[in-house]
């Protein structure tokens, strides 16, 4: 089976591929001091709940934005599972998609990984809004090519800003408010309405104005996390994929073993 690591900012998520569809997933806080036998102590647990072992897993691929956690996960895969991990945006893991960008190799691999998995599937213009520890936005047209998008902070990234910087502003559980009223009657509230409905706003207007731009019929595309919490609360997302990124290290991995 296929291991597919996804290292972002914020958690490492470990997906196991039988054929086409994921068999487990995990997921641990992101920390680049984390070695190769710290992460196949807890691995080695959470296949055992699912009757798997270490020897299950013959080929892995690594999509990160941490590049500092690159060399213990590359020993992970090389000292316990025998096998050299491909690497995305590498060798034969390369992106094969344009990145019709001014600094191409400053793209995030988690973002053109999205970029391929949602053109595999759709083949037109796309906008992929993407919640993590950042909000990304990213367009790609119809070719597949990668033209650009946006880089906002995190919802919780924004509500962490908004706590540690003030002195007496309480710490608040990030949740829909219970209704539409944008005019709140305490200071949970209005921080409430001002983190939630102001990121809703936001939303709205950047998928409003990337699409005048682009100017043709547009797919827009919610995956990460938090996206769910937002799908209730507006109508500017088409569709939800909440494995994007995975789905992309899924077809790397099969473009790259197909061609050798």
């Amino acid at each position: 089976m296929l291991l597919a690591i996804d290292a972002g900012n914020t958690n490492v998520v470990f997906a196991l591929f039988d054929g086409d569809e994921i068999r487990a997933r995990w997921r641990i806080a992101t920390d680049a001091r984390r070695t190769a036998d710290e992460y196949v102590v807890w691995l080695r647990q959470l296949l055992e709940l699912e009757n798997l072992a270490l020897t299950d897993i013959d080929a892995v691929i690594i999509g990160t934005v941490v590049p500092r956690a690159l060399h213990n996960l590359s020993v992970l895969s090389e000292k316990y599972f025998g096998v050299t991990p491909l690497v995305a945006g590498r060798g034969d893991a390369a992106w094969g998609v344009a990145l019709d960008v001014a600094q191409p190799d400053t793209v995030g691999a988690d973002r053109v990984l999205n970029v391929i998995a949602a053109h595999e599937k759709y083949k037109q213009d796309i906008v992929i809004i993407d919640f993590g520890t950042a909000t990304t936005f990213d367009v790609a047209d119809y070719d597949g090519a990668y033209k650009g998008g946006v880089i906002a902070p995190g919802i919780n990234l924004s509500l962490d800003a908004l706590v540690g910087k003030t002195a007496q502003l309480p710490r608040i559980a990030l949740e829909a408010p219970e209704d539409t009223s944008v005019i709140g009657t305490t200071t949970e509230s209005q921080m409430l309405i001002g983190i939630f409905w102001g990121y809703v706003a936001m939303i709205e207007g950047l998928v409003e104005r990337t699409k005048q731009q682009i100017g043709r019929p547009t797919k827009v595309i919610a995956t990460g996390g938090l996206s769910i919490l937002f799908d209730q609360h507006t109508d500017a997302f088409d569709i939800l994929e909440s494995d994007l990124t995975l789905q992309g290290l899924l077809i790397l991995y099969q473009r790259a073993t197909k061609a050798s």
